[in-house]
């Protein structure tokens, strides 16, 4: 018989990336309860696209858009 599986890198990194993301997620609820930080309602955006640098609501394009759409 087999000894038992050692754990590869890659979950090891998993499990630890997951602690860290607690953490600061307790760290936040803390900060929060002591009133340091506003309540936010919305959900958290980890790896979505913020808006910022954007061009406004007005409808206008940024110089760099509006030329290479002129081009095509």
């Amino acid at each position: 018989m087999s000894g038992k599986r050692q754990t590869t890198m890659a979950k090891l990194q998993r499990e630890r990336r997951v602690a860290e993301k607690r953490q600061l997620k307790a760290e936040k609820k803390a900060a929060r309860k002591a009133g340091e930080l506003p309540v936010d309602t919305s959900e958290e955006t980890d790896g979505e696209v913020s808006g910022e640098g954007l061009a406004e609501v007005s409808g206008e394009q940024p110089q760099e858009i509006s030329a290479t759409l002129k081009a095509d």
